[in-house]
């Protein structure tokens, strides 16, 4: 069996500069850094090659950027419902 590869009829899009990232982007991102940040904590834990004092810290300040991300979320949802509510 031969594979081939397909090739895309439009051009590959271009990549936006770091610059123009939006705050809620590099909110993202960090957000993911964090867990992923738990999660290497986590399995050098289960290899044996790191502590489990650093692995459930890593967790927990992961699980606290997770609750306050939530509770931004709901308050920006609930804000723009209000809005969205006004009478005018």
């Amino acid at each position: 069996m031969k594979v081939e590869l397909l090739q895309p009829d439009a051009p590959a899009p271009a990549a936006s500069a770091p610059a123009n990232r939006s705050a809620f982007s590099r909110a993202l991102d960090a957000a993911g850094a964090l867990l992923d940040s738990a999660e290497a904590a986590e399995d050098a834990f289960a290899n044996g090659a790191g502590s489990l004092q650093s692995a459930v810290y890593e967790r927990a300040r992961a699980d606290v950027a997770l609750s306050v991300a939530t509770a931004a979320a709901q308050r920006s949802a609930q804000a723009l419902t209000a809005i969205l509510n006004l009478q005018i």
